[in-house]
C-alpha cells in the first residue's frame, strides 16, 4: 500500500525512535477505514517512545494517552512538546498493560501497535484487564507481529539466527489469534487478518543502526521474512 500519512515521519530523527518494524506504517494500515469517532479519547497501549502516539494525535485528531511500562514519561513529554502537541492533546503515562491506572470506561478506543503479543496472549486478558477501561461500543485496534503459519515444533534455522525459541513464542499465526480473541465474552470480534505490511516495515527497521536492528538482520538476510507477517485484529466492546 501507499503510506500517505506516514511519509512525513520518514526522517532520520523520527525513524531512530522506532523499536521494531516501522510502527507508523503498521498503524496507518491498521486504521484504514477505522470506525473510531472524531475527537475520541484513545489509549496508545504499548506506546514505546511515543512516535505512534504523535501519529494518532496529529493525523487523526484523537486525544491520546501514551501508555507504556518501559519508556520514560518525562522524555516522552519532551518529545511531544517538540512535536508541537499540548498536554491536552497527548498525555504520557507509565503503565503496566495488565494493571492500567485509568478510570473505568475512560477510553473511546484502544490502539496497540507491535506490543499486544507481549501481554495479550492470555485468553482472559481482554475481559479482565482491558475492556473495563473501554466505553460500551468502543473499539480496539491491534497490530501484532506474527507467523504465516505456526511452526514452533520445527523452527526454521533462518529465524534462529536472530531469535531464541522463547522469543519466537511471542509470534503466532492468524488462527492462533482468532482463537485467543474469540474467547472474549465482552467484545465482538470484527476481523482477524493478515496485513499487507511486512517487507516494507521490516526494511525501515533493518536500516537502523541500533543493536536490536543489527541483530535482526541475520535472520532477515537469510530469508527468515518468508515465515513472518503482521496481523490486524479489530474488536468492538458490547
Amino acid at each position: 500500500m501507499h503510506y500517505i500519512k506516514s511519509e512525513k515521519y520518514n526522517t532520520p530523527a523520527l525513524q531512530a525512535k522506532i523499536m521494531g518494524p516501522n510502527p507508523v506504517k503498521l498503524e496507518e494500515e491498521l486504521l484504514l477505514n477505522h470506525r473510531i469517532p472524531d475527537g475520541a479519547v484513545v489509549c496508545d497501549l504499548g506506546s514505546g517512545q511515543g512516535l505512534t502516539s504523535v501519529f494518532l494525535a496529529k493525523e487523526y485528531g484523537f486525544t491520546v494517552y501514551a501508555a507504556d511500562l518501559w519508556s520514560d514519561p518525562e522524555e516522552n513529554r519532551k518529545f511531544f512538546d517538540a512535536m508541537g502537541l499540548s498536554r491536552e492533546q497527548i498525555v504520557p503515562v507509565k503503565a503496566d498493560a495488565t494493571a492500567l491506572p485509568f478510570e473505568k470506561e475512560f477510553f473511546d478506543a484502544v490502539v496497540s501497535t507491535d506490543s499486544y503479543n507481549y501481554f495479550g496472549r492470555d485468553g482472559r486478558y481482554l475481559d479482565e484487564k482491558l475492556l473495563p477501561f473501554v466505553k460500551s461500543g468502543g473499539y480496539i485496534y491491534i497490530a501484532v507481529p506474527g507467523m504465516k503459519k505456526d511452526c514452533h515444533n520445527a523452527l526454521p534455522p533462518e529465524l534462529l539466527l536472530s531469535w531464541t525459541p522463547e522469543q519466537l513464542d511471542y509470534l503466532h499465526d492468524v488462527g492462533y489469534w482468532r482463537e485467543i480473541v474469540g474467547k472474549c465474552q465482552g467484545a465482538e470480534v470484527l476481523s482477524v487478518q493478515e496485513m499487507e505490511s511486512n517487507e516494507e516495515v521490516w526494511a525501515d527497521w533493518l536500516r537502523q543502526e541500533n543493536e536490536y536492528a543489527v541483530g535482526d538482520r541475520k535472520a532477515m538476510e537469510a530469508g527468515g521474512g518468508k515465515y513472518l507477517n503482521f496481523i490486524a485484529i479489530v474488536l468492538r466492546k458490547k
